[in-house]
């Protein structure tokens, strides 16, 4: 197998966040298994019961142009392509291995497999973080909440520090001259 091709940067670098889902376009799996986008199409419209709504879906209209419009990542030839391009969710790649039988497929597959896996334990760790960030962050708002006060009482005090006093004891009356 093309080591290129099972490298996990170049497959997370195809994988896209569509209606919630991370998934990889058409274009991007044929090239990754090696085979023209048209023929990965006809392969998956032959057995379009094995591929529900939440494993694959083709984009709308609206969902194409805002994809062409905000991603750099497609090449020319796929941002003017008349037909909209279909989108595998995790288990419709995975469903692809059934359909396309070749060993680069079954290889390619498990490669983007277990990127999808790298990712899900990255974003664990990402929540992970997040949450101790969270956690940090109201415990320093509760440090300085309590430093904001012990400044206001110095101030207080301060102020009160500077009041002229009255002197004890006989004040003696100035003379003039």
């Amino acid at each position: 197998m093309n080591t290129i091709t099972a490298d996990v940067s170049v497959i997370r670098s195809k994988i896209l966040e569509i209606r919630g889902n991370r998934v990889i376009l058409d274009y991007h799996l044929a090239g990754l298994y090696g085979v023209q986008t048209k023929v990965l199409k006809q392969a998956v419209r032959r057995n379009l019961q094995r591929f529900p709504e939440d494993f694959m879906f083709e984009l709308t209209e609206n969902e194409w142009t805002e994809l062409v419009t905000n991603c750099d990542r497609l090449p020319e030839t796929l941002k003017h392509s008349s037909v909209a391009p279909m989108a595998f969710t995790e288990q419709g790649v995975a469903m692809l291995s059934s359909v396309l039988r070749s060993p680069t497929a079954i290889e390619v597959n498990i490669a983007i497999m277990r990127t999808f896996v790298a990712m899900r334990r990255m974003i664990a760790g990402y929540e992970e973080l997040k949450k101790r960030i969270e956690d940090l962050e109201v415990s320093c708002n509760v440090q300085f909440s309590e430093l904001y006060t012990a400044l206001t009482e110095l101030l207080e005090q301060k102020e009160k520090a500077e009041k002229p006093r009255n002197p004890i004891g006989f004040i003696i009356p100035k003379q003039e001259k």
